[in-house]
């Protein structure tokens, strides 16, 4: 016994880490903060390409804590919004993050959004989330500038500091987190897990991998010899701030169409209480394509290259219209965003920073609707976790981290 003791220590010092986590965003990091909650002791390191976290999709959307009341009954994503909304506020309130809850408006503008709107409120009630109808003047009442036909006020969602968030994960982890960590190569082996290389030539070795890549998860996938049957196609969200913020005073959405899972152009009054407008949703040039003057070629044929591209466009294509012309058209947007407040003008949007999605597509052109969790040989893969994934960012890391402690128990 006393040997077999000496032994499992020579083995497990053999390793940098227990659990190594790649990707630096809210989902990495919650997934590190769970790991050492769940299992205290357990060594984690997290390897993130930039130079801080949350440089991409965590630090690059609205802030919104979303309420669930968009997502099928029984989804991860109904399930993990709704517990990750109450779990963020509480969170943030524990840790003096900048947060609200605000409650915001989903309005009709069109008698043929209706129904839709009507299947919202049913929606809601379904996954337990308490939602008022509204007629006109309760609109004007809520939102003097705004105007519709009828609205659902959704009382559970509010705004947080989504970067404060993954900031505060990370440090209260206790994780090794390792910045400008670029993964370039992983060696993952079933009988002894891991060793990763980055581009500055240093080797990681854990015991288990999980891959929170984001924009990259798929490409990560492949690098660990998992084929992950899907492609992230990017899509760039883009964003305009009211001059006029006193035009809006909390949050309001549009109807959104269910065929796609974006929520269409909306109004966000953030915790800094300035008003983020938009976003649309266009196809972009690169997994970090933040402006149509990004482009790499290499990953533009990557998504081009893949089936599920093409038929997506054959599909989608009048919808992909309207949002490129929203994009290349400043008149066009305000005509989409005047849809919900008349009063605006196109010299009262002015440019902010843009984020980007990362959706993933399946062969057949399918928009994947849940998160996606995957798992191959000591390895767990997150390959779907766009909006709401900041919401839920607290159940999704459990649920990650439960799979790779019980890759650690098995192995």
């Amino acid at each position: 016994m006393h040997y077999r003791s000496r032994e499992v220590v020579q083995v497990r010092s053999a390793y940098d880490c227990d659990v190594l986590v790649i990707g630096g965003g809210i989902v990495g990091l919650s997934t590190a903060y769970a790991v050492t909650r769940a299992a205290p002791g357990t060594r984690v390191t997290v390897l993130e390409k930039e130079q801080g976290p949350a440089r991409h999709q965590t630090g690059r959307n609205s802030g919104v804590i979303h309420s669930g009341v968009y997502y099928r009954p029984g989804s991860l994503k109904a399930r993990y919004a709704v517990r990750g909304a109450a779990e963020m506020v509480k969170f943030c309130a524990e840790y003096d993050i900048p947060h609200a809850v605000t409650g915001k408006l989903i309005v009709a503008t069109e008698k043929a959004e209706l129904p839709r709107l009507h299947a919202l409120v049913q929606r809601g009630r379904e996954n337990g989330i308490p939602v008022r109808e509204l007629g006109p003047a309760q609109i004007i009442e809520a939102e003097p500038e705004v105007r519709g036909l009828a609205a659902i006020h959704v009382g559970t969602t509010g705004v947080c500091d989504y970067g404060a968030v993954a900031r505060q994960l990370g440090e209260a982890s206790g994780a090794d987190i390792r910045y400008g960590a670029d993964v370039v190569r992983i060696d993952r082996r079933p009988d002894l897990g891991a060793a990763v290389r980055t581009a500055d030539g240093t080797i990681v070795r854990g015991r288990v991998l999980v891959n929170c890549a984001g924009l990259h998860c798929d490409e990560t996938a492949r690098l660990a010899g998992d084929d992950p049957e899907m492609r992230i196609v990017p899509f760039r969200g883009e964003y305009f701030t009211l001059a006029r913020p006193e035009l809006v005073r909390g949050l309001v959405y549009p109807v959104p169409d269910p065929a796609f899972p974006f929520l269409g152009v909306h109004l966000t009054r953030g915790i800094d209480s300035s008003v983020h407008v938009g976003p649309n949703a266009v196809p972009a040039l690169a997994r970090e394509g933040y402006g149509w003057g990004v482009v790499r070629p290499r990953e533009l044929g990557a998504t081009l290259s893949w089936p599920g591209s093409w038929r997506i466009a054959r599909r989608h294509w009048r919808y992909g219209a309207g949002e490129l012309r929203r994009s290349v058209s400043k008149a066009a947007f305000t005509e989409a965003v005047r849809r919900l407040l008349p009063a605006v003008t196109p010299d009262d949007l002015l440019p902010a920073a843009a984020g980007v999605r990362a959706q993933a597509v399946l062969r057949d052109g399918t928009l994947v609707d849940d998160f996606l969790i995957k798992e191959g040989p000591r390895t767990v893969h997150v390959l779907n976790a766009p909006s709401p994934a900041a919401t839920a960012s607290l159940p999704i890391g459990r649920e990650v981290a439960r799979r790779a402690l019980a890759a650690l128990a098995a192995s």
